[in-house]
Parts: C-alpha cells; structure tokens; sequence
C-alpha cells in the first residue's frame, strides 16, 4: 500500500462528534487539520410520537422495530424511561424482531442484552437495510407491524418501500439535528473555501453538506462555493452522502474502501494529492490559468465560466423525492409542507396560555430559520409588547413595547408588510434601539407581521450577530407562519385579557363589602373606609383584596360567635389581620 501522507494540504472536516479524533488522524498523515463542527444534536421539541410508541410496544403491537443509529437506541430509552420503567422497554423490545443498521446500533442493543435478529451490511444504507428485510423475512413483511427509529429527519425512500411491503410502519423520531450554536466557525469555512485555501474537504455525513450550503446561501456564496468545491479534493464517506453531492450537482472524487472514518483519513491522504494535482493540471489545460481565482478581489476583473448546467435526477438514476432543505438532515420527503402544517396545529390545538403558545412559536420559528434571537411582540392597543423572546430576558419581558410606527417592528405592524434587513440593521432608519437589549447589536434582521382577520396583532423579530440574507422561501416562511398563528395568538390575549377583567371585577366586589363592613362597624363614611383599607394595604405589605377577604373574614367570625353567644371569640378579627400580614406579599392595588 503506497504510503499515506497529505505533505502539507489543507484539510477541511467538518465533523463535530468525533471532532479531535479526526483533527488528530489528519495531522498524523502530515496534513493541515481544519476541523469545523456543521451541526449538533438538538432534543426534539415534544416526545408524543416516541412516548407514544412506548405505549403501542409495551402492548404487543409491534412485529419489528428497526433501529437506525446507536445514539437514537439511548435518545429512545432515555425518553421511553420518563414514563416506563427501563426494564419493562428492556423487555418489550426483547420479544420482539430487531434489525440494527449497521455495526453501532447493534453494538448497543447487545450491550443492553436486546437481541438483534438483523444486522445490515456495510455500506448500511437504506438499501442495505431493505434487502437484509426482505432476505431475513419475504413475504412475512407483508404481515409484520414495523417501527423505524429515525435519526435527524425522515428518510422517505425507505418508509415508503416499507409502507408498500409492511402491514403498518411506525415512525419514531427521538432527535434532529440542528446547526452548531455559534456559526461564525462555519462562515469562516466558507470564505476559506471560495478563497481557495483548502485543498480537500472530507464530507461525513449529508447533514454536513447541507449545512454548509445552508450557510453559504444566507452568505450569496452558494455559487461559489459549488465552484471552489470542483477545484479541490473531495471526500463522501459512502452513497448516501454521495447521493447528497449529486442533488447539488457535484460529484465526489471517490469514496473509501469501507465508510469508516479512518478508512476515509488515511486513503485520503494516500490519493488527495494525486486527485488534486489531476484537477489542476486540466484546468491550466482548459483555461491556461489555474481556472479558480485565489484573490477575491480579482472577481471584478475576472470572469468566472458559469457553472455548468446540473443533470436531472433520471440523467444521474437517482429518485429525488423533493429539494434540499436545512430541516431534513439529508434527506428529502415529499411530506414535509404537510409536516409542518401537522406541526404548528399540533402546537396550538392544546389552547394553553399566551405564553406558552408564544414559547413554542419561538422554539418552531427558530427550528425553521437559524437565529441568533428571536422576539414576539403582540399588540396591545396602539402598542406592540415585547411577550416572548429566544434569549430569556425576565425583566424585559411584558414590561418594554413600542408604539405602532416605531422602529422596524413598528413599521411592519403598521404596513402589514415584512422587512428583511441582510447587514447593518442598525443603520436602517427604521431600526430602535432598546438600550436594555444585546440583541440591538446585531447585523441582520427579519420582521414579519402576525395578523389575524386581516388587522396586525403582532410582530416576529429574527435576528443574527452576523451578515445574513434571507431567501424569498424563508421570508416566506415565517410570513405563512405569522398568518397560520395570529388567530391562536389572539385567541390566547384575549383569554388572558378577560381573565384579568373577571380578576379586577372580583376583587372591587370584594373591597366594596369590605368597605361596607367598615362604614357600618366604625360608623365611617365610604371615602374614610376606602383610605383606611389603602392605608393597612401599605403597612401591612398586602393587596387591597387580601385585606378585604380578611377583614370579610374576621365580620363572619364575629357574627358567628355572636349567634352561638361566644363573645370570646370575637378576638379573632385581630388575628385573621395579623395572620393575613405575615405573608409579606406586596402587590398594586386594584383600580377602585
């Protein structure tokens, strides 16, 4: 075997989980590691489908169950135990068929003595996956109930050979993936692409492809980037991620012998030089340059040739389902609209209280586009409260608004229009400063009306530390979004709006019997009864109502002792006051 070495190249990776191992493999093959994370595991926002397949499982009412990766094994045990007991699972899944896919998913169920009846192949594709099921079982998949642990997003090529072969299939998501917290490394990978200084890029997964075009669109470097990536080394770790390249119209210069890590290290290091030089060597022959400008700043005098077109799905024999998109981690499903709408109706069908409702908009809004802040203003007369935000902020929260017309937010509430601002939104003569807020230093922002039969009732804010453009498909998006949640919205305002009134127009009942008892127990007249109450209110640290409810109190003891003759008891009233002031609560008193 030739010997392996990168003799100084450039490495790019962007793997995450195993992000040292990878960085310390590289340097070992004497290459210049360039480790950046493209993604993290991320919880999913409610566990109902897994919870729910707790229940069905633990019942009997699955034949098979097909684990996809090993961590999903632990995410689905981990969430399963919230409500079950672990040996109770344990057992279920033991008396049932399990196939693993591929070597990690195996390795944990045998290490919780689950017996695996099917483990796939390498490269452990959905494929390899398929026919291990069709070869272990043929036609009793015909009759057999299956559940699919899903890791990151649906894989709609395999659920729907399932469907078309099983009695009934199950999906069972337990995690998704997500873009890395602070994507400034990740931008920083993109520019060193399109400046041409990485030599080879070693892609692991789809989800990393996905993600890193993901940020080069919201940078205007997608084109770019499809042009930097011709010009150099590049790595899929097996099909699937292949399969990726190929939607984007590139292809990879070859995949490892086996999809192991390092595997793809070390013959990387044995053939990227060889691969890289070969590329060089004809472009100089095609262009008499090196095709591929190093100098950004040349791209104003030199004319890049337009990328060429990309082959249709049946041209390369690859089925594609629908686009690419940042939610699918790698996968396209047809039923993704359709997932979404499920999503935010199940979300709001529950009627909680505004602010629950507005946290899950928050937590949905920031799942679809990647932000770093995210605010929902609802409107409140001619004012737009600041009621939910990504970043907690406490003493913000309820308390700061603007006026229709004020600042962006303002501006989109009174236009119904939204406002996509790509750098320097502080610059823009619309923009406001809350001087109590870090969000107000940041670059880029997205603001968009929430309206319900036709009248604006708020306004959602994303905003980002960096330079962003919005895509027209995200901007709308978010519009849709704040079309499909308006009426939830008010909805939920005006439950707690009248709640409210209902809280107000019980405590003034109350403080208006209270006085009642002091006009006619002290002989005061009503405007002396009331500022006697406010006055106790104060020293006593307690609201009018309690000081009413007591004062209510301590008049039925005395009437009570009165009728049975126990005039001793009439010492209570004193006590029901003291008792009540001990609690040291302080709050307004209610308008009278």
């Amino acid at each position: 075997m030739p010997h392996a070495s990168f003799d100084g190249l450039r490495v790019l990776s962007l793997e995450s989980r195993r992000a040292r191992e990878v960085e310390k493999l590289i340097r070992t093959y004497n290459g210049e590691a360039i480790v950046v994370p493209a993604m993290r595991e991320i919880s999913l926002n409610s566990n109902v489908a897994c919870l729910d397949f707790g229940e069905v499982l633990l019942a009997g009412g699955y034949d098979l169950v097909i684990f996809m990766t090993g961590v999903g094994v632990r995410a689905m045990l981990t969430i399963l135990s919230q409500r079950h007991d672990p040996s109770a699972i344990i057992t279920a899944l033991s008396s049932v068929q399990i196939a693993a896919r591929g070597a990690k998913p195996s390795s944990v169920l045998r290490e919780l003595k689950i017996p695996v009846a099917i483990t796939t192949a390498e490269p452990s594709t959905w494929r390899e996956v398929l026919a291990s099921l069709e070869a272990a079982y043929g036609e009793r998949l015909g009759s057999m109930r299956v559940a699919v642990q899903e890791y990151g997003a649906t894989n709609p090529e395999l659920i729907s050979e399932l469907v078309s072969r099983c009695a009934t299939v199950t999906k069972v998501p337990v995690y998704q993936w997500g873009l890395p917290e602070d994507t400034a490394p990740l931008r920083a990978a993109v520019v060193a692409l399109v400046e041409g200084r990485i030599d080879v890029v070693l892609f692991m997964t789809a989800v990393q492809l996905i993600h890193l075009f993901q940020i080069a669109e919201s940078m205007g470097l997608a084109q770019d980037l499809k042009r930097a990536l011709r010009s150099i080394a590049v790595i899929s770790i097996g099909p699937t991620t292949t399969e990726e390249l190929e939607h984007y119209g590139l292809k990879p210069d070859f995949e490892p012998s086996r999809p192991k890590m390092g595997f793809m290290v070390n013959e990387a290091a044995q053939y990227a030089g060889k691969v890289l030089d070969a590329k060089r060597a004809a472009q100089l022959d095609a262009t008499g340059t090196t095709g591929f400008v190093l100098d950004v700043a040349m791209k104003a005098v030199v004319k890049l040739a337009p990328d060429p077109p990309t082959p249709s799905a049946e041209d390369r024999g690859v089925r594609q389902v629908a686009p690419s998109t940042p939610t699918m981690a790698g996968f396209r499903d047809g039923i993704g609209p359709l997932d979404m709408l499920h999503e935010i109706g199940s979300r709001l069908a529950s009627a909680d209280p505004l602010h629950v409702v507005l946290d899950r908009i928050v937590a949905f809004a920031t799942s679809i586009i990647p932000c770093d802040s995210c605010f929902i203003f609802t409107r409140e007369g001619d004012k737009l409260v600041l009621r939910a935000s990504k970043v907690p902020h406490a003493d913000m929260v309820d308390r700061i608004g603007v006026t229709m017309g004020e600042g962006v937010t303002g501006w989109v509430a009174q236009h119904h229009e939204p406002v996509a601002i790509a750098s320097k939104a502080s610059d823009d003569p619309r923009f406001h400063v809350f001087q109590n807020l870090p969000e107000d230093k940041f670059e880029a922002l997205l603001s968009v009306p929430i309206v319900c039969m036709g009248r604006v009732v708020g306004v959602i804010n994303l905003q980002h530390r960096h330079s962003y453009v919005h895509t027209p498909t995200q901007i709308q998006l978010l519009s849709t979004l704040g079309m499909l949640v308006g009426a939830e919205i008010e909805r939920a305002r005006l439950e707690v709006e009248n709640s409210e009134l209902t809280t107000r127009l019980e405590s003034r009942k109350i403080v208006d019997r209270a006085k009642a008892v002091l006009q006619r127990d002290l002989g005061l007249t009503e405007e002396d009864a009331y500022r006697m109450m406010q006055r106790e209110s104060r020293q006593r640290r307690k609201s009018m109502r309690d000081l009413a409810e007591a004062i209510l109190l301590s008049s039925e003891l005395r009437q009570s002792a009165a009728m049975e003759g126990a005039s001793g008891h009439q010492s209570l009233a004193p006590k029901a006051l003291e008792s009540q002031g001990s609690e040291n609560r302080v709050e307004s008193s209610p308008a009278i």
